[in-house]
């Protein structure tokens, strides 16, 4: 059975999340982080060479990074479902929006957060030039969803999935003023009320509050 071994407040979220969109049966295994270091605990680190979440294991398989466990479970589970195929007319939206979560908004996420840990002063240029970064990564994104429901256009897709956590969980770990981008506020309110959203968030980490404004 697809075991997934899930990191309290990490990206390992969004593997729950597609399996509860799925109907997948799985098993979930839950990880504390450090409560001083907030970084994963030594089992948790020991399920992987590289030590991070998510990892998934399926019979003798221990798979990592986030997007290559969505790409598996949809290729070996998804029936074809939360895709889009190359003949639809927003494929390539779909393409874009699912390689930008990881390839530029967590990216630009991750930097401001160690960033703003060196206590730099507010006109560093690397920081300025950061934010700006981080700034255009959600302008992006609020125009796209000005004129789309889903990030793909009208589906529902896995670059939601993919894009959810950078949006919510993530500003627990780097801070985000989402209300300067109103169809991004809109976006996470219409993706939080999916009920396997809120399946996953009660299981992966219950009690958590959800930061969706």
């Amino acid at each position: 059975m697809l075991t997934v071994h899930h990191l309290g407040k990490s990206q390992s979220e969004r593997i729950v999340w597609l399996c509860e969109e799925l109907g997948l049966p799985y098993e979930l295994k839950r990880y504390a982080r450090d409560p001083v270091t907030m970084l994963a605990p030594p089992e948790y680190k020991a399920l992987h060479p590289i030590g991070a979440a998510p990892v998934v294991t399926d019979g003798d398989l221990v798979l990592a990074e986030s997007g290559a466990i969505v790409d598996y479970i949809i290729a070996k589970y998804g029936n074809g479902r939360l895709v889009l195929g190359p003949n639809d007319p927003d494929f390539p939206q779909f393409l874009y929006w699912l390689h930008f979560a990881n390839g530029t908004l967590q990216p630009s996420m991750g930097r401001m957060m160690i960033l703003n840990r060196l206590d730099l002063a507010k006109d560093n240029p690397t920081l300025r030039a950061m934010k700006g970064r981080l700034d255009r990564a959600y302008d992006l994104l609020d125009a796209r969803l000005r004129e789309a429901e889903y990030l793909a256009g009208k589906a529902f897709t896995t670059a939601d999935i993919m894009t959810g956590f950078s949006l919510t969980t993530m500003r627990y770990f780097q801070p985000y003023d989402v209300a300067r981008c109103p169809n991004v506020v809109k976006y996470l309110g219409r993706v939080s009320a999916r009920p396997a959203y809120r399946r996953a968030m009660e299981k992966g980490d219950p009690g958590m509050a959800l930061l969706l404004d």
